[in-house]
């Protein structure tokens, strides 16, 4: 007696789909990886507020250039702004600064949309001038800062994956499981220092 090479079961299907619906959340595995891989490298102030004005920098840069896509391209952009500001011996918000200002320059050129622009505009100047503020305060109490105002972007991310606009779905499930780890542990280190 032979047994065919190929033998559907009712478990197949399953697996397969089980299979795909992980792989649909790649951005939460990615977010909840880079949170834990900066919460065992230890978890400071400056990493903290670095990741929250970054992030909210890639939400400017989708909105000043009408792209969605643009939010990821916007984390090696701002990496690379941060980077070469702290090469160069500057504080790296002059970088970002500088970086943000050229995004919202390009985005009344090209004639964006003034709404989602200055929308975002006007987060970026509160979660990144919170950021440099928690740096400038007593060490304690800037983590603790710089964690409430990543926590408080995971809301930001929220409303924009709720309403699918400005940036990809994926990056705000990506900054969700990004901020709430990380801006809990800067929270709990800073009480606990």
């Amino acid at each position: 007696m032979t047994t065919p090479d190929h033998v559907t079961t009712d478990t197949g299907p399953v697996h397969a789909s089980a299979r795909r619906a992980a792989w649909g959340h790649w951005p939460s595995i990615v977010g909840l990886l880079v949170a834990a891989w900066q919460i065992v490298v230890g978890v400071n102030t400056e990493g903290t507020a670095i990741t929250v004005a970054a992030a909210a920098s890639c939400y400017l840069a989708a909105a000043a250039l009408d792209r969605r896509w643009v939010a990821w391209a916007g984390i090696i952009a701002s990496s690379v702004a941060v980077t070469v500001t702290e090469l160069a011996g500057v504080p790296w918000w002059w970088g970002l600064a500088g970086y943000v200002g050229v995004m919202v320059v390009v985005g009344l050129a090209l004639g964006s949309p003034r709404r989602m622009l200055s929308e975002q505009s006007l987060a970026m100047l509160g979660f990144g001038g919170l950021a440099v503020v928690a740096l400038l305060i007593a060490p304690r109490v800037g983590l603790a800062l710089a964690g409430l105002v990543l926590l408080s972007h995971a809301l930001w991310d929220y409303r924009h994956w709720r309403r699918n606009d400005v940036v990809p779905r994926s990056m705000a499930e990506f900054c969700i499981l990004l901020d709430v780890p990380l801006g809990a542990a800067a929270l709990i280190v800073a009480v606990a220092g």
